[in-house]
């Protein structure tokens, strides 16, 4: 037994499982199991040599500062919604709205799993059990085997407005651990939105199981608390000309690190996942890492990986992503950009895109860039008497807007763009 495993058993030694049903007892024993068999993460781990998950396995975390938004509303607050808050990972039903909906059942993790049947047993841990080869995902692992909160949602119809998951942090040492089971029946419809800072320290697993003709619309706006660090996992499964659609925007956070593993199983499906992280290391350690994981295996399936990064003042991006296409993948239509922006020379991103192919009629293909401000657009827009910094604000929304073009709501497109480009305004040197 190498370290990675023994400090994985010790951990799972350490926290007493959450007390539920017999079915949920069994995925979290297996996940548990998988756990110690894998090891936590370490840098050696191929998928760990950018990011130091040492602070993400420290058995208490640090402490972060909750930070004063000084009247500042929530993202989405304009939408109509039905909003569900977790207040440092734990659910708030005062401050929720009621759970019930035309299309839509939502229930509370722990109401779920306390059930001796339910339809969540065919996907609570299963989707990220599947996810875990050919890369191990052990915080994922994790995840399933102590999650105390979450919701489980199943949709049935076209639902009329987003489902909101608002979590707020007000404890500067909390550790919060969610795991979400979404499950959208054949020819439903939901957008989910999810915005807050969380916790101190933030552990989310999503599973999401789209069926055939099914579409599923995800946008995430990741809180400002400088200070806190969050990992987050998506394990999705897609069915017969099925849609995944999920954009996160990103501001500030000392470490953050979302992986998004996605399933092809149903020919003629579609999934675009795309994301705009601003960081800035004069308001402390800025660490942005995207992690992707898109598997072919199915018939003229389409992929769309879109990724932004501006960092600057030592701020630190990273990109993973790989498209795998399985022999019988035939008419895959594959496609994967990622670009960083540094404003300065002390901001670094490195990128890591893999395709890995074995059908013969596929379009695929990867680019990665890293540039800096283009001089002779700012020279151009200063000619026209636009000040440097408004027209450095306007080049660097003109470089996100590959990634907010993914939203396909106009509404929530144009607050997102709204929010980055405040954070400029905020941030200008």
């Amino acid at each position: 037994m190498n370290t990675a495993t023994k400090q994985a058993t010790a951990v799972i030694s350490a926290e007493a499982r959450p007390v539920s049903g017999a079915w949920a007892q069994d995925a979290r024993a297996d996940a548990a199991r998988r756990l110690a068999q894998m090891g936590l993460p370490t840098r050696r781990d191929e998928y760990w040599k950018w990011t130091r998950p040492d602070s993400l396995i420290a058995a208490v975390p640090d402490a972060a500062a909750v930070f004063d938004y000084e009247g500042e509303p929530p993202v989405f607050h304009q939408i109509d919604r039905l909003t569900i808050v977790f207040v440092d990972g734990v659910f708030d039903a005062t401050a929720s709205d009621d759970l019930s909906g035309e299309g839509i059942e939502i229930e509370r993790l722990a109401d779920a799993t306390a059930a001796d049947i339910h339809w969540a047993k065919d996907l609570y841990g299963v989707l990220e059990a599947r996810g875990q080869n050919p890369v191990a995902r052990p915080l994922a692992a994790y995840n399933t085997a102590m999650a105390t909160d979450g919701v489980v949602i199943r949709v049935t119809g076209e639902v009329s407005r987003p489902v909101s998951l608002f979590y707020r942090h007000e404890d500067a040492t909390s550790d919060a651990v969610l795991h979400h089971v979404i499950r959208l029946e054949e020819g439903a419809k939901l957008t989910l939105l999810e915005n807050g800072a969380a916790a101190a320290r933030f552990s989310k697993v999503c599973e999401v199981d789209v069926a055939d003709g099914a579409e599923f619309h995800h946008i995430r706006a990741q809180g400002r608390d400088h200070e806190r660090q969050a990992i987050t996992h998506m394990f999705a499964r897609l069915g017969v000309e099925s849609v995944f659609k999920s954009f996160t925007m990103t501001v500030n956070g000392r470490l953050t690190r979302n992986e998004c593993v996605i399933e092809f199983l149903g020919d003629d499906a579609t999934a675009h996942v795309a994301g705009a992280a601003l960081g800035d290391g004069a308001d402390g350690a800025f660490h942005h890492d995207d992690t992707v994981f898109i598997t072919h295996d199915a018939v003229a399936s389409e992929s769309r990986q879109v990724f932004k990064k501006v960092l600057k003042n030592g701020a630190k991006g990273v990109f993973q992503g790989k498209i795998l296409v399985k022999p019988d993948a035939q008419k895959t239509d594959g496609y994967q950009k990622s670009q960083s922006l540094l404003l300065d020379d002390d901001a670094s991103f490195q990128a890591k895109p893999e395709l890995e192919i074995y059908a013969d009629d596929v379009i695929c293909s990867h680019g990665s860039t890293s540039g800096a401000i283009d001089e002779e657009a700012l020279f151009y827009l200063r000619s026209r008497g636009v000040p440097a910094h408004i027209a450095t604000d306007l080049l660097v929304l003109a470089f996100l807007a590959d990634a907010i073009d993914e939203i396909e709501d106009d509404t929530i497109a144009a607050e997102i763009n709204d929010r980055l480009d405040a954070w400029l305004a905020r941030h200008r040197g």
